[in-house]
């Protein structure tokens, strides 16, 4: 088995009752069958108010007021506190650790939707690193791969990693290499599409420190319309929390609101703050960047798994364009950025995006639609 995982992700550990936003509060926590089975034969006092504090047909912890029927007043875990780290289900002892499974082959990330986690990747300057471990284990899931496209994946592979040499090394700011990127993702699925799957090697090839349309670039990330359109795309979305309204709407007034050519003046206004002081600059180019490797590691090669090339990386640079207009809404509102501005607002998007399937499919599908597949 071979595990690759970004290397600030040894970092996290849990701040329990300090954290800023519990991750036992406001979404659902799915249990998993052998916790289930072993909840079902904890005895005594204790046995009997965690058999009553699951939803057994939905298989998941209840809540009250939106929290975890085991979230006590002190934002500490009663079933930590009664029955120790092996009283945790997979998805508590798990978080915010994430695993992709490919064929032979686990991908571990950290959720950007855990506050500390947020922090730690933010906090990472340049381009992460990934450490690559090998043991001689078997794959446990070997016999669900038996379909798996090898080829397709080490296609995938190749491309996200030519993505990240050319974040590294490549000419341009970091919205020129979004849109090669984009572009290249554009054209690998062309290929999917039209059965050419032999060219994708050559474009992969062709692509690192390849020229981009200037031009083009700017309309798909400074046009208000795109901006207004994203903005859309995300406010008609499933919420999985009451106080994400809030920020849609506050982003919608400050930013919004006055039409296009106010919101170019905020634009420009906000430039001119922020290429005043060298290290704002340097602090917003460095978010932009983890944050766009974090979504392209995560997702780009998952793939393998619909042939949605193209979607997977539009996620990662909608995504990080909506973090920044929701920074830049911020700043409109306080006058200035703070790091904890970035933590906060990267990782409220992340839980509304990443922690719902509904969601996630539903912005991947637009994205197919728009360069006319799908639908």
């Amino acid at each position: 088995m071979r595990y690759v995982k970004p290397d600030y992700y040894d970092s996290f550990s849990c701040t329990a009752d300090r954290c800023p936003d519990t991750c036992c509060a406001g979404w659902q926590i799915v249990i998993d069958e052998d916790s289930l089975e072993k909840y079902e034969k904890v005895q005594g006092p204790f046995g009997n108010r965690l058999r009553n504090s699951i939803d057994w047909e939905e298989g998941c912890f209840y809540q009250y007021g939106r929290r975890c029927a085991f979230l006590n007043e002190r934002n500490l875990c009663d079933l930590y506190l009664a029955l120790g780290e092996e009283g945790f289900c997979d998805t508590c002892r798990n978080y915010p650790r994430h695993t992709e499974e490919f064929e032979g082959l686990r991908e571990r990330s950290l959720s950007l939707s855990c506050p500390v986690a947020a922090e730690i990747l933010l906090s990472h300057q340049g381009m992460p690193k990934f450490v690559v471990e090998e043991d001689d284990s078997p794959d446990p899931l070997e016999e669900e791969f038996e379909e798996f496209d090898l080829l397709l994946f080490t296609q995938l592979e190749d491309a996200r990693n030519a993505v990240f040499a050319d974040l590294e090394k490549g000419k341009g700011d970091l919205w020129e290499k979004m849109g090669r990127a984009l572009a290249l993702a554009k054209k690998m699925q062309d290929c999917l599409e039209d059965g050419t799957f032999y060219e994708i090697d050559e474009l992969i090839e062709n692509y690192s420190g390849g020229a981009v349309d200037k031009a083009a670039t700017e309309a798909l990330f400074s046009s208000y319309m795109k901006k207004m359109e994203n903005y859309e795309s995300v406010r008609q979305l499933e919420r999985l929390r009451e106080e994400w309204t809030d920020v849609l709407r506050e982003m919608k007034r400050l930013l919004y609101a006055g039409g296009k050519e106010r919101y170019l003046e905020v634009c420009g206004e906000f430039r001119d703050w922020l290429e005043s002081v060298p290290e704002r600059k340097a602090q917003w180019e460095n978010a932009g960047l983890q944050l766009f490797v974090f979504f392209v590691f995560t997702y780009f090669c998952g793939a393998v798994y619909d042939d949605c090339v193209y979607s997977k990386m539009a996620l990662a640079v909608r995504s990080v364009e909506f973090i920044r207009e929701l920074l830049l809404a911020r700043w409109k509102k306080n006058g200035t950025l703070e790091f904890t501005d970035y933590v906060e607002l990267s990782y409220r998007y992340a839980r509304e995006i990443e922690h719902s399937d509904q969601n996630l499919n539903a912005l991947e599908e637009l994205y197919m639609e728009e360069i006319g597949y799908g639908g």
